[in-house]
């Protein structure tokens, strides 16, 4: 099977990384995240209209590049080399695959191209776990109607988000809904992650929405929706960790013990070999993954399940020995490898842990 790219994927790739290099350096980026607002705003303009990326996976027909997996996957790897903390994969990727799958929703879609639109994903529960078909947020329908009520957990991008997609269940079905961040009713709670990122604990109290807002209703929708994030989250992790196995090489080039480079230790060029396999087996994953995501049902589940625990053992194993391998200086702020890792820590468990998975897989198989 041929994994190479396209021309336009090449270019795609090359255009992001050269823009991303200039406009969001480390040092920029990690002002952005430590700043009041703990997101750039220029930046987010800059990627919508300088390069269109926003867009990249809306339909043509609202604006959008039209790309298909694959370019989201490229772009989704760059931004994680980069250690994007705009909400890219919360709008680009989460709320775009929404909107598209509602149907009829061109202005909103147009409203992610143009970068008017910010969304943040509230499904998890501290009651469900992993699990995004087990909402406890209740649904109820009114005269005018809807109407929310629970807690979510952990919503990451809430804090500069303009909308919520948020998981709530009708009756027996879970559903999903589009919420203005300023609607009556909802009151977030926001605080940093140890990734630099803004999250939020949310609370829905009677919030009302109009019917347009349900966007989506049942499981499959909803697993479906989660499958496509956990596969682009996946993504950002090889750009993660190609970047501390990168970073690896160079310092042990540099560092010297006894006279010579420490990378000329037979025993640091295991490890480092090792890295690198782990980031390859973690690479094969995340493609079989991508391209199951429009295969039946269960076989996108287990493909990207079996991803998930393939890309959470290799974040932990290039993460920690990354560290390892700078000394000292890998636990400082001023060495970007740190913060990398933390990023990597975070995508063990965002979009359900190894545990979590594991067990999901095995069910996915046995019912197969």
């Amino acid at each position: 099977m041929d994994f190479s790219f396209t021309d336009d994927q090449r270019q795609l790739r090359d255009a992001l990384r050269g823009y991303l290099e200039r406009e969001n350096s480390f040092s920029a980026r990690t002002a952005s995240a430590r700043s009041a607002s703990g997101w750039s705003e220029s930046l987010w303009r800059g990627l919508a209209d300088d390069l269109g990326i926003l867009g990249v996976g809306v339909a043509e027909t609202a604006g959008g590049a039209g790309g298909n997996a694959i370019d989201m996957m490229v772009a989704s790897e760059e931004l994680g080399a980069n250690l994007l903390v705009e909400p890219f994969l919360e709008t680009s990727v989460i709320g775009a695959a929404a909107l598209g799958a509602a149907g009829g929703r061109e202005a909103e879609l147009a409203a992610i191209v143009s970068g008017d639109m910010r969304c943040a994903f509230a499904w998890a529960e501290a009651e469900s776990r992993f699990d995004p078909a087990a909402p406890a947020t209740a649904a109820t329908r009114t005269a005018a109607g809807w109407r929310l009520d629970g807690r979510k957990a952990v919503v990451t991008a809430a804090p500069y988000a303009t909308h919520l997609l948020v998981t709530a269940r009708d009756g027996d079905e879970p559903a999903l809904f589009l919420v203005g961040a300023d609607a009556a009713g909802l009151s977030l709670r926001g605080y940093p992650m140890i990734d630099g990122r803004r999250a939020a604990d949310a609370v829905f109290d009677a919030v009302s929405l109009p019917e347009a807002a349900l966007l989506l209703r049942g499981e499959e929708a909803t697993e479906r929706l989660c499958d496509i994030a956990t596969a682009m989250l996946g993504a950002e992790a090889l750009g993660v960790m190609r970047v501390m196995l990168d970073d690896t090489i160079s310092f042990t080039k540099e560092r010297r013990q006894f006279g010579q480079p420490i990378a000329g230790f037979q025993v640091l060029q295991h490890r480092m070999v090792d890295m690198y396999m782990q980031l390859e087996l973690a690479t094969s994953a995340v493609y079989r993954a991508v391209l199951s995501l429009d295969a039946a049902p269960a076989e996108r589940a287990r493909a990207v399940s079996a991803m998930k625990v393939t890309v959470a053992g290799a974040c932990r194993f290039v993460g920690q020995n990354a560290i390892q391998l700078h000394g000292g200086m890998g636990m400082t702020d001023e060495v970007r490898v740190s913060h990398y890792f933390r990023r990597a820590t975070v995508i063990e468990s965002e979009f359900g842990s190894a545990d979590w998975h594991r067990p999901r897989f095995a069910a996915l198989s046995r019912a197969a």
